[in-house]
């Protein structure tokens, strides 16, 4: 008990909170805010790192990385209510670092992300089915469309902010996106 009050119930009552509010009392040094902040998003944050990389290792490290980043540059934030894009920009900026540092690498390891509807059986064989036939067409994928489609369609990322981790056009990220959502159409209506 700290101040007549149980910790825990200051945790609880922290759970409840926006993302802004978390990111707004991280930034003054409260790592209990930063804890729920991460624990809030750590599983979006290593799923999109692992499609970037390509790697669970690599995924881990860049997130770990990108850890670190976030809680020293929290007080450079500028709109707590964007907390949530703002990390995972610094998740994708990591996850490319590793990329450049190691060689060229096809290899991504599917995910089956765990289905959280409550439909039955047969909905969910269906929906894995299907993620793992896109895992499958992403694959398929020249390193840079597929990077380019993860960092648009999971991440959200503008075309500017493709082309800057890419270390290319806008113009060429538009090409990228646009002969790789052709193929994963095509790849995708074969599957069905």
């Amino acid at each position: 008990m700290v101040g007549g009050h149980d910790a825990s119930s200051g945790e609880s009552a922290l759970d409840a909170a926006p993302d802004a509010v978390l990111a707004l009392r991280s930034a003054d040094g409260d790592s209990t805010a930063f804890g729920v902040l991460v624990r809030r998003h750590i599983s979006v944050m290593r799923a999109y790192a692992w499609r970037l990389t390509g790697s669970q290792a690599d995924a881990s490290d860049a997130v770990q990385e990108a850890l670190i980043t976030i809680w020293r540059k929290l007080p450079e934030l500028e709109d707590p209510d964007r907390v949530r894009g703002w990390m995972m920009r610094i998740v994708s900026s990591r996850s490319f670092d590793l990329i450049r540092a190691r060689r060229p690498h096809d290899d991504i390891i599917d995910v089956d992300p765990a289905d959280r509807d409550d439909s039955g059986p047969e909905r969910r064989a269906e929906s894995s089915s299907a993620m793992r036939a896109l895992a499958a067409a992403l694959r398929q994928l020249p390193e840079t469309q597929r990077q380019c489609w993860v960092l648009r369609e999971v991440g959200g990322e503008s075309y500017d902010e493709i082309a800057e981790h890419l270390g290319t056009t806008t113009a060429a990220v538009r090409g990228a996106l646009a002969r790789a959502r052709a193929t994963l159409v095509t790849t995708m209506e074969e599957w069905r």
